[in-house]
């Protein structure tokens, strides 16, 4: 019987070309993590200490862009209160 990996330690994961890019393949362990499978959107966000990946949420998308627009319009009056 195959015992279950611990995917919350770090895992080495080698960059393969992939046609005419590079990229890495995710263990089935991570995918299921994630609860993703093939065809699904993954975001990768860039953070000081290195990358995060989630599933795509497209409800969460939609609203970060409302409130983006919201920022860009009222950029002066959201400066005036950061004050």
């Amino acid at each position: 019987m195959n015992k279950p990996v611990d995917i919350t330690a770090a895992q080495h994961l080698r960059i393969i070309k992939i046609g005419n890019s590079q990229g890495v393949i995710l263990p089935k362990e991570m995918l299921a993590k994630l609860g993703v499978e093939q065809g699904d959107v993954l975001d990768v966000v860039s953070k000081p200490d290195g990358l995060f990946v989630r599933k795509h949420d497209a409800g969460f998308a939609e609203q970060m862009a409302a409130a983006r627009e919201v920022m860009r319009r009222r950029r002066d009056a959201l400066r005036e209160l950061a004050k």
